[in-house]
C-alpha cells in the first residue's frame, strides 16, 4: 500500500475549529517549533539550594567592576542581591526605634505582643529586634532578638509575631516569661511589605466588553496593586524602586551586607523623588529617570510626571541653568505603567497610549513624541524589547513596535485571552529567549485563578518566535525570567528558588512532561473510509542525556469532527543505537498498526526523564475502505 508523508505547518492554531486546521497542529506542551518542527524544549534544574522570602516579581543582572556577576530579585517582602548562589538582603530600612520597645507574652502561647509608639508597621514586615534581655522563661534574650515577620498588628502601637529558637522552631511561653524585655531594646524596621496578589472588584463597567452573560457580576482588572520592583545599575550600583515608593541606592562598594538606602536620605541630594513608578537608567546619556513621579513644588505624585536627575549623578534632581536635570509631562492617558529602552529611544506606556522619549541634549534634555493611541497594556512587566523591537501583550491582542504599531496576528488568541485571570493581569511576566528567538509571556489562568479554587498565581505560558512567526503555549508556573545575557543559562523564578532554564530535559530532576497534538487529517473530504495499518517513525533524539530515549506516538481516528476518537493505536518509539562512524541514529523502525476511521490525528508525548526529541515527517501506510 501507498505511504503517506505526514508535514505539517509549524506553530500551533486554536483560534479556528480543529477540523478546518487540517495539517496543522492543535495542542502542546513544552514544546517548541524550530526549523518549522516541534521538539522539546529544554529542561531546568536548581540555580542554588539557597531559597529567599517572598514571590519574586523583578530580575535584574549586571556586572560589577571587579567582574562580579550579580543578580537583583525584588518580592514583596524582600530585596536581594545574589552572587555565587548565596542570596544576601539588601532591603532598606524604614525605620530605627531605640531603647523604645516592650514585649508582653502569654503562657502557653507563642505570640508576643509588642508595643512600639507609632511604628507605622504593616502585617508582613521585617523588624530585626536587639538589646532584649530574657522574658523570664522559654522567651529569652536569643529569641527574642532576631529578624521577625510581623503577624498581625492591632493598633497603631502594638503588634505580633510568633517567638522562635534561633534554628526556626517554635518556642512557646510559660509563666516565667512575665518581663517586658528590658529598657533597652532596639527595633530596626525594613520598608513596608507589599501585596503578592491582585484583589479585583466587582460591578457595572469592571471587565471588558463580552466577557461573561448579560446582567452577571463582572470582574475589575485589578483593584490593588502588587508589589512590582522596577531596578537598573548606575555603574556597578543598583538603583531599585517598589512600585508608588521610594527609590533606593545600593552601593556595590559598601559590600554585599550593606542595606540599600533611600536617596533622599544620600547626603548632599538636591530635590530628589519620593515617589515614582519606575526608575531606569539611560543608557545612552547616563540621567536617572523617574516616572509618574511626585513633583519637586508640591511634593504629591502625578501618575503621568516625568522626571530625570543631572548627567552622571543620581542625587542631584533640582534642576538649574548650570545642569541637566529636568521634568516633562506625558500628553495623554491617565497613569504611566512602563518604560522600556531600546537601542535607539525609550518607550513609553500608559494606561492608553505609547510615546517615544529619547534625548535630544541642551536646553530641554528629553523630549517625548505621541506613537499610538487607544492602545491596551496588560501590565508593567508585559512588555519586552529585542533590539529596536518592543512586544507586549495588551488586553485581548498582542501587539509589536518597531517604528510603527501594529497588532501581531496570533494563533492561539483564544485559548489565552478566553481563560485569562485579569485579577492578576499585573503578574504577567514578558521575557526573552533569544537562543531561539522567543518572546515568552508568563500568565494566570482563569482556572488557577483564587475564584476557582486555585493558587492565583501564574501557571502558563505563551511564546511567540519571532524568527519564524509562529505560536505555541504550555504549562509552567514562573513568576520572573530573565534571559541568559552575562549568564551561561536563561534564570526563573518559582516557589522560593530560582532555577537555570534550557539545561538538561527534566523538571529539576524529575519528569517533563512534553506532548504535541495535531488536527485531524481525512482522505478527499472525509467521504471515504481510512484504513492505516503501518507508521514509519521520523525522530532524533540527538542530545538526550539518557542512553535509552523513547517517546510514544498515538494514532487515533474519528468519522465526525465533533465525534470522540473511535479508536487509538499507541507505538513506542526507542532509539536502538547511534553509529560511531556517521551521523546516524538507529530507532524503530515501524509500528504496526490497525486503525479505521474517516479522519485520524497524530500525538506525540514523552513522560521520560532526559529524552530530547524531534520529530521530522513521518509517515503511515493507508488506503481508502470504503464509504461505510
Amino acid at each position: 500500500m501507498p505511504l503517506t508523508k505526514l508535514q505539517f505547518r509549524p506553530g500551533i492554531n486554536r483560534d479556528v475549529t480543529s477540523y478546518s486546521n487540517e495539517g496543522g497542529w492543535v495542542d502542546c506542551d513544552k514544546v517548541r517549533f524550530r526549523q518549522g518542527y516541534p521538539e522539546v524544549i529544554g529542561g531546568w534544574e536548581k540555580y542554588s539550594p539557597e531559597t529567599y522570602i517572598g514571590t519574586v516579581r523583578g530580575l535584574h543582572n549586571w556586572v560589577a567592576l571587579d567582574g562580579s556577576n550579580l543578580l537583583g530579585l525584588g518580592t514583596e517582602s524582600k530585596y536581594y542581591v545574589e552572587q555565587g548562589q548565596q542570596f544576601y538582603d539588601v532591603t532598606p530600612i524604614r525605620k530605627t526605634s531605640t531603647n523604645s520597645i516592650t514585649f508582653a507574652a502569654t503562657n502557653g502561647s507563642s505570640t508576643i505582643t509588642v508595643t512600639d509608639s507609632n511604628h507605622l508597621a504593616v502585617q508582613g514586615d521585617f523588624v530585626t529586634i536587639s538589646g532584649a534581655v530574657s522574658l523570664g522563661g522559654n522567651v529569652t534574650a536569643a529569641v527574642l532578638n532576631q529578624e521577625y515577620q510581623i503577624d498581625s498588628v492591632p493598633t497603631a502601637n502594638t503588634y505580633t509575631f510568633t517567638a522562635k529558637d534561633t534554628t526556626g522552631a517554635t518556642v512557646t511561653a510559660n509563666a516565667s516569661d512575665s518581663g517586658n524585655g528590658g529598657s533597652g531594646v532596639d527595633g530596626v524596621y525594613q520598608i513596608n511589605s507589599g501585596l503578592n496578589t491582585g484583589v479585583g472588584g466587582t460591578g457595572w463597567g469592571a471587565g471588558t466588553w463580552g466577557r461573561g452573560g448579560w446582567g452577571s457580576a463582572a470582574t475589575a482588572t485589578v483593584a490593588t496593586q502588587l508589589r512590582i520592583w522596577s531596578h537598573d545599575n548606575f555603574g556597578e550600583d543598583l538603583l531599585m524602586n517598589p512600585r508608588d515608593a521610594g527609590i533606593f541606592y545600593w552601593d556595590k562598594s559598601d559590600g554585599l551586607t550593606a542595606r540599600a538606602v533611600n536617596i533622599v536620605d544620600i547626603p548632599g541630594a538636591l530635590n530628589p523623588p519620593t515617589i515614582c513608578k519606575q526608575v531606569m537608567v539611560s543608557d545612552v546619556d547616563r540621567h536617572v529617570i523617574a516616572f509618574g513621579a511626585d513633583t519637586i513644588n508640591t511634593g504629591e505624585q502625578d501618575p503621568l510626571l516625568i522626571r530625570f536627575s543631572s548627567q552622571e549623578t543620581a542625587t542631584d534632581w533640582a534642576p538649574t541653568a548650570t545642569n541637566t536635570a529636568g521634568d516633562l509631562r506625558i500628553g495623554s492617558g491617565s497613569e504611566f505603567v512602563r518604560a522600556i529602552e531600546t537601542k535607539r529611544e525609550i518607550i513609553v506606556f500608559t494606561d492608553s497610549s505609547m510615546h517615544s522619549l529619547q534625548f535630544i541634549g541642551a536646553p530641554f534634555t528629553f523630549g517625548i513624541q505621541p506613537l499610538a493611541t487607544n492602545i491596551t497594556i496588560m501590565g508593567p512587566n508585559a512588555p519586552v524589547a529585542v533590539d529596536d523591537a518592543v512586544f507586549w501583550m495588551g488586553r485581548q491582542n498582542f501587539y509589536l513596535y518597531d517604528g510603527q504599531t501594529k497588532q501581531l496576528p496570533c494563533t492561539v488568541k483564544e485559548r489565552v485571552f478566553f481563560d485569562f485571570d485579569y485579577d492578576q493581569a499585573d503578574k504577567v511576566y514578558a521575557s526573552v529567549i533569544s537562543e531561539f528567538s522567543e518572546i515568552i509571556w508568563f500568565y494566570t489562568s482563569n482556572t488557577n485563578s483564587l475564584a476557582n479554587g486555585g493558587t492565583g498565581e501564574n501557571d502558563r505560558y505563551v511564546i511567540y518566535n519571532y524568527a519564524e512567526q509562529t505560536w505555541y503555549y504550555g504549562t509552567l508556573s514562573r513568576t520572573a525570567f530573565i534571559d541568559r545575557g552575562i549568564r551561561t543559562f536563561p534564570i526563573a523564578a518559582a516557589d522560593g528558588y530560582l532555577y537555570n532554564h534550557e539545561t538538561g530535559y527534566s523538571d529539576d530532576g524529575a519528569i517533563m512532561t512534553s506532548t504535541i497534538e495535531s488536527s485531524p487529517i481525512d482522505m478527499g473530504d472525509g467521504d471515504q473510509f481510512t484504513f492505516i495499518q503501518r507508521l514509519i517513525p521520523d525522530f532524533t533524539f540527538n542530545g538526550s542525556t539518557t542512553s535509552s530515549p523513547t517517546v510514544n506516538v498515538t494514532l487515533q481516528s474519528n468519522n465526525f469532527p465533533a465525534g470522540n476518537y473511535l479508536q487509538s493505536e499507541i507505538s513506542k518509539i526507542d532509539r536502538t543505537a547511534v553509529s560511531t562512524t556517521v551521523p546516524f541514529e538507529q530507532y524503530t523502525n515501524k509500528a504496526d498498526v490497525r486503525l479505521r476511521g474517516r479522519a485520524f490525528s497524530i500525538k506525540v508525548d514523552c513522560s521520560a526523564l532526559g529524552v530530547r526529541w524531534r520529530l521530522g515527517s513521518p509517515r503511515v501506510d493507508i488506503r481508502q475502505d470504503g464509504r461505510r
